[in-house]
């Protein structure tokens, strides 16, 4: 059996560890049955555990509990909103078959949305970004005005999984609401570093996802205002108000609660602790590689990039082998989103921000977590050189080959 002791965790973008208060929360609630559809006593309180949960999670995050709809993570909820939307105003009307996304989004809706393109006619128009990982506000513009009643939905990222840069959500919703165009954003990295409010942002729909944020995998949320109409992707008993049919899981959704709880609880401390942490990290990084790269704006703010990720390239290597040496020495990175992880592509991140092919795959992310500490980083820095310098020997016997 593996122990979670044994290595050095530096990919908390991919999944970071259950909070103890969320696995002692889902501890307990595994021992008891009950189907929260069910009228008996057993699904009466599973149904008073459900929705305690969802009480917490919307006042939290700054929505309403009937806002909250339980979904099995991220990519669902991402699905659900994109298609969703789609689909129901293209049915009020047939004009309305334009969807605007960013270029740097997650494969959870960038897959999505090639799907509409390729199965339901949907004529899709991506957002660039600027050489930090920032959508260019004046693009996007231009793009709803050139005829802006053939927007069916505009979704834009809250913060990016591999580059951690934070997008200006304010200005993409003041674009759509000039023309009432309903805005999703993908908020998974955000929330458990930025101080979120589903109400206050003026979104229509916005996803998070439980394993980002000290809870289980498998469950997650989107977070839609009651007023939006969207088309559900399953049908069945009518659960999550008929927008997400199936069996709720108590126990996960317990445990999401109690993850939020803590894990925004202590937002605060953490993010100044983990900065900390990440300052650390890149300064040590380029010390010891003075070759390397960190990408993204190097002088942005709390307010321009998440706290926990830093994204590096290293010239003259190939990112997927000094992972695997790395990972030799139980340190555990990644090359950018764990979705994509063992397709042997570039991060069409980097691409978009207009790094060449070998730059893209010449580069590792690093992300920091709420367990992560210093002695974590300095074994990063102490195996570091090594690595970096054997993977370039590799790199180079694979080019004279």
């Amino acid at each position: 059996m593996r122990s979670p002791h044994e290595t050095v965790y530096l990919d908390h973008a991919a999944t970071t560890p259950m909070v103890p208060e969320a696995i002692a929360v889902m501890a307990h609630e595994l021992t008891f049955t009950g189907n929260a559809s069910s009228l008996h006593a057993s699904g009466r309180a599973a149904r008073r555990t459900v929705e305690e949960a969802r009480e917490l999670i919307a006042e939290r995050f700054g929505a309403r509990p009937s806002e909250v709809v339980f979904c099995s993570g991220g990519t669902e909820a991402n699905n659900l909103a994109i298609k969703g939307l789609y689909w129901s105003r293209l049915a009020q009307d047939p004009a309305r078959n334009r969807l605007l996304f960013s270029s740097i989004e997650h494969h959870a809706l960038l897959d999505p949305v090639s799907w509409l393109a390729d199965h339901e006619g949907a004529q899709i128009d991506m957002t660039p970004v600027d050489a930090a990982g920032r959508i260019v506000v004046d693009d996007l513009r231009a793009s709803v005005e050139s005829d802006p009643s053939t927007v069916a939905a505009i979704t834009t990222m809250w913060a990016n999984n591999e580059m951690g840069t934070i997008q200006p959500i304010a200005d993409v919703v003041a674009i759509a609401r000039k023309h009432g165009i309903p805005v999703h954003s993908d908020a998974v990295q955000a929330a458990g570093y930025l101080p979120l409010n589903f109400a206050g942002s003026q979104l229509d729909a916005m996803t998070i996802t439980a394993h980002k944020l000290g809870g289980p995998v498998g469950v997650g949320a989107l977070l839609i205002r009651r007023e939006i109409d969207a088309t559900p992707l399953l049908h069945g008993g009518g659960q999550e108000r008929d927008l997400r049919s199936g069996t709720i899981g108590v126990a996960l959704i317990a445990a999401s609660a109690a993850a939020v709880d803590v894990t925004l609880g202590r937002q605060l401390e953490t993010v100044a602790r983990i900065g900390r942490l990440r300052r650390r990290l890149v300064e040590g990084i380029v010390r010891v590689v003075p070759d390397a790269v960190v990408n993204g704006d190097p002088l942005a703010g709390p307010d321009h990039r998440l706290p926990n990720i830093a994204h590096v390239t290293f010239p003259g290597c190939e990112g997927d082998a000094m992972l695997m040496l790395l990972d030799t020495q139980g340190i555990e990175c990644s090359t950018g989103s764990a979705c994509a992880a063992g397709v042997p592509q570039p991060s069409h991140v980097l691409l978009a921000m207009g790094y060449d092919e070998v730059a893209a795959r010449g580069s590792l992310r690093f992300s920091l977590g709420h367990t992560s500490t210093e002695a974590d980083v300095d074994r990063l820095l102490e195996a570091l050189p090594a690595v970096h310098q054997r993977a370039m020997r590799a790199n180079l016997v694979r080019k004279a080959s």
